[in-house]
């Protein structure tokens, strides 16, 4: 199991849980889920924030939020 953050660009992942409560709610209402599947779309050029497409849509994260989602890679 790896964090969000931890992803290389162009991987997938599916979300299978957290490690922070203080966000918990926060992801939840941005659709970050456990089961849903992750992509890393692009990474800014100092490497923070990340933008992954979730549930249809783009969604920009900091690492430290990233960093409290637990993933489990899907392979290519």
């Amino acid at each position: 199991m790896k964090k969000l953050s931890e992803l290389a660009l162009g991987r997938q992942a599916i979300i299978t849980s957290f490690n922070n409560d203080d966000i918990y709610i926060k992801l939840m209402e941005m659709g970050c889920v456990p089961g849903e599947v992750v992509t890393i779309e692009q990474i800014a050029p100092l490497g923070d924030p990340i933008s992954i497409s979730i549930a249809g849509y783009l969604l920009s994260l900091r690492l430290d939020e990233a960093g409290s989602i637990f993933v489990e890679e899907i392979d290519k």
